[in-house]
């Protein structure tokens, strides 16, 4: 099985659109990302990926033996966060508990410290989200707290953790 980061191209809207679709993946993810998720959405996703100030902004696919299968981005901070990124993710739910995005979120931390003048990366998931928080713990990731009541998604009030990786840590 071979992972790759690659480039948007416009030829991945109908499979994007297909795989986020999907209410669990949306249900683990920011509310910039919508449900039902059309293929307005993901070509207008596609096009702000490609546009997107690369100084700032790192936006990947996730590839399975050339075969698009999810996203993976890496966002640089400003002001008091500059010297911080974030970084977030998903996967189709067909390619879930393959060791695909353990890969994934493992070069694009690599990419990130390369490319921005950071001294860590950080992620968001939520409490109930346990394969995402071991994809990171996988990868040398801290739990550094957990945010009670941080956060509101689907009509809920709901936990979520802080974990992050710095420079120094990367493996």
């Amino acid at each position: 099985m071979n992972v790759e980061l690659g480039d948007w191209k416009i030829e991945y809207a109908d499979d994007l659109q297909k795989f986020a679709n999907n209410r669990k993946i949306w249900r683990n993810l920011t509310d910039g990302f919508p449900h039902p998720y059309t293929k307005s959405d993901a070509v207008e996703f596609i096009n702000t990926a490609m546009s997107a100030d690369k100084s700032k902004s790192i936006f990947k696919t996730i590839t399975v033996d050339g075969k698009f299968c999810g996203s993976i981005g890496a966002f640089k901070k400003d002001g008091l966060f500059s010297k911080s990124a974030e970084i977030g993710y998903w996967i189709a739910q067909e390619y879930w508990k393959k060791g695909i995005v353990t890969t994934s979120v493992s070069k694009i931390c690599k990419i990130a410290f390369e490319t921005f003048d950071i001294v860590r990366i950080s992620a968001t998931p939520f409490e109930h989200n346990t394969g995402s928080r071991r994809v990171l713990e996988k990868n040398g990731f801290i739990l550094e707290g957990t945010m009670r009541k941080g956060a509101y998604k689907a009509g809920k009030v709901l936990n979520y953790c802080m974990y992050a990786l710095l420079k120094e840590e990367l493996t």
